[in-house]
């Protein structure tokens, strides 16, 4: 498995190996101090992306207390800064970060590339506990739990689907516009409920005339609204065979 992890600008000490006289020299410093020796006025463009950067091929120790032997892997160091435009010229000596990947053969743009995969993940559990119910449920089952995780995602992919159909522009676009419609389904069966108790009672005034006809007009309005309600939820046999289509 391949890590590839921000870093702070901490203590933490890479060993940095330098020929001198012929001979391997190692040194562990602090990534500050690489920066002032080893990256500083070496900034190299990254091509297509508006970034320079500089890798840095160190050892990093994975014991993880001096009483332990000392465990040395490889890894590269990739320090980055912005191209700044406009009224700025350059970037302060400040403005940069570095990255660290396990695999020495990285590219600068590819550590970049792979990095930034972890902004879909941040977005998916923040909406995921905004929005979607994760882990939620008022239960301490564990199978609630996965069951909670699984139904989740359902409704995140549902909410990928909509989108591209309706070719929202962002998730919260598309997902502002089912609320919406869930609110004013809601909002309408109560209503429904205000409006029924009135036609009832019109229809009681009319039951010496209608007859048991009455109850037949009901049943036949009250069909009518469900069925509107069922259309709306798209829960109707025929919405539900054209999504399996």
């Amino acid at each position: 498995m391949t890590a590839v992890v921000r870093m702070k600008k901490d203590a933490m000490k890479y060993r940095l190996t330098e020929i001198q006289a012929g001979q391997a020299v190692h040194r562990e410093v602090a990534v500050k101090t690489l920066y002032q020796a080893c990256i500083r006025g070496q900034w190299e463009n990254i091509p297509g992306q508006p970034y320079q950067a500089k890798a840095l091929d160190v050892g990093l120790n994975l014991s993880e207390s001096p009483k332990e032997p000392e465990r040395w892997i490889k890894v590269r160091l990739l320090l980055v800064r912005g191209v700044v435009h406009g009224a700025k010229a350059r970037a302060g000596k400040h403005d940069w970060a570095v990255f660290l990947t396990t695999d020495p053969h990285l590219a600068p743009q590819r550590i970049l590339e792979l990095y930034a995969l972890r902004w879909a993940v941040e977005v998916y559990f923040k909406a995921a506990k905004q929005h979607l119910g994760f882990l939620k449920e008022q239960s301490n089952h564990y199978a609630a739990y996965i069951a909670s995780i699984h139904l989740t995602a359902i409704r995140f992919c549902r909410l990928v689907i909509a989108k591209i159909t309706h070719q929202a522009s962002g998730m919260a676009d598309i997902r502002q516009k089912l609320s919406t419609n869930a609110r004013q389904i809601s909002f309408g069966a109560q209503l429904w409920h205000v409006f029924r108790a009135i036609i009832a009672g019109a229809l009681d005034e009319l039951k010496t005339l209608l007859g048991e006809a009455v109850t037949q007009v009901m049943e036949t309005i009250e069909r009518h609204v469900q069925s509107y309600f069922v259309q709306a939820l798209q829960l109707d046999p025929r919405t539900l065979r054209l999504e399996a289509t």
